[in-house]
């Protein structure tokens, strides 16, 4: 049970393989929506900073040292390591997280519209040059603004997170530049 211990090749397809189809029959029937706006791009920048980076890596900044040790390690997906994951299948791990991976589920605490928007945020990650991500963390707006009715939130800031009508403060580390309320510019691929 130790997280420095090896699993054997056919444990490892096993979990694997479970993983995999049990994501793919939960996720028959997500309607996608359009996530081509860089909106949503900009939005995702400092929540995935925050809550994301730490495990899975961004352009310009490598994992924190403990990521290594998680069973299985987390993928990089600033490096396209999940791109096998369809956008839907992207955000149910977001949404629900995944058992026995160190995935937790930011369900709880993110509404659907905000973790579209992170899903927006994956698929252009690996494109990403360290400049652009740095600016686009640096810059966007981590208020969560209500985006349908069903999703409204009242937030307080002017801490170290910010609290959601449940009450719950999960933390993220804020940017103190983060308020200004600037969309960032670019939003431009690796050349």
């Amino acid at each position: 049970m130790a997280a420095t211990a090896t699993e054997s090749n056919p444990v490892r397809w096993l979990l694997a393989t479970t993983r995999e189809h049990s994501i793919k029959r939960r996720t028959e029937g997500i309607q996608v929506p359009d996530l081509s706006g860089d909106h949503l791009v900009a939005a995702a920048a400092s929540a995935f900073d925050a809550m994301c980076a730490n495990c899975h890596g961004a352009p310009g900044r490598s994992p924190f040292e403990p990521a290594n040790d998680i069973s299985p390690p987390p993928p990089r997906v600033d490096r396209g390591d999940a791109a096998e994951l369809n956008p839907a299948e992207r955000f149910w791990v977001i949404r629900h997280g995944t058992r026995m991976t160190g995935m937790p589920a930011w369900g709880r605490t993110h509404s659907d519209a905000e973790i579209w928007d992170l899903v927006a945020f994956l698929q252009r990650l690996p494109q990403m040059d360290g400049d652009t991500y740095r600016r686009l963390a640096d810059s966007s707006v981590h208020h969560h603004e209500p985006r349908t009715h069903d999703d409204a939130e009242i937030h307080e800031h002017g801490h170290s997170g910010h609290t959601h009508r449940s009450g719950s403060d999960h933390g993220h580390a804020m940017n103190p530049g983060a308020m200004s309320g600037s969309m960032p510019a670019a939003l431009h691929p690796k050349e």
